[in-house]
């Protein structure tokens, strides 16, 4: 069972995009942007557990975590009812413009009996700055499909990477369960056809004002 983030800045057009730009008239050159690196760690990716891919122009990047699912369940560690993972992405751009993520799309599988609910929760900050946007879903049972939800993170515009040269992303994620009898089960993040949930990061880039 595999989680997988994608992250693009910013999108080129002679490739299909993992991350859309909001219309603007101020964008940067894309080949000016770039994913420098990436540190993790959490019950949901401890350390050798996430794969990562960078693709040769540098604008995107593919995590695979083989270790982020909740569970709930007679004889399940009550341990494995929430995962979390806490992601830092490097990343360096031109100078004059800053970006902010405003909302996400969370592509996976549930699995829970009525009773059980699930909630997957992303924060988003940059280092150095406590302004903070989250989104948040989640899912009642009885459950058992493929979802793709789009949110929105209502106070997003107010958060901005740092004016020019680089800006590191943190994002704070977690999976959880809940229920109202301990006979219940439920099993959250796990796609069924291809064995990976999914986050899409949308952003929207602004020059700098001061």
């Amino acid at each position: 069972m595999r989680f997988s983030t994608l992250l693009a800045l910013p999108a080129l057009a002679a490739a299909a995009p993992v991350l859309d730009l909001a219309p603007t008239d101020a964008l940067p050159d894309p080949t000016q942007v770039h994913i420098t690196g990436v540190t993790y760690g959490g019950t949901g990716c401890p350390q050798g557990t996430v794969a990562n891919a960078i693709s040769s122009d540098k604008t995107t990047m593919t995590l695979i975590f083989d270790a982020y699912v909740a569970s709930i369940g007679p004889g399940i560690a009550i341990t494995e009812n929430r995962k979390n993972c806490q992601l830092n992405i490097g990343l360096t751009y031109p100078g004059g413009f800053q970006y902010s993520v405003f909302s996400a799309d969370y592509r996976g599988y549930g699995e829970m009996d009525k009773g059980v609910t699930g909630t997957q929760k992303s924060t988003y900050y940059f280092s150095g700055q406590t302004a903070q946007s989250s989104t948040e879903t989640s899912f009642a049972g009885p459950m058992d499909q493929d979802y793709l939800i789009h949110d929105e993170a209502e106070n997003a515009s107010v958060v901005w990477s740092p004016c020019g040269a680089a800006g590191n992303l943190n994002i704070n994620s977690q999976v959880r369960l809940t229920s109202t009898n301990n006979k219940l089960t439920g099993v959250l993040t796990a796609d069924s056809v291809d064995t990976k949930f999914t986050q899409k990061l949308y952003v929207k880039w602004q020059q700098c004002t001061k």
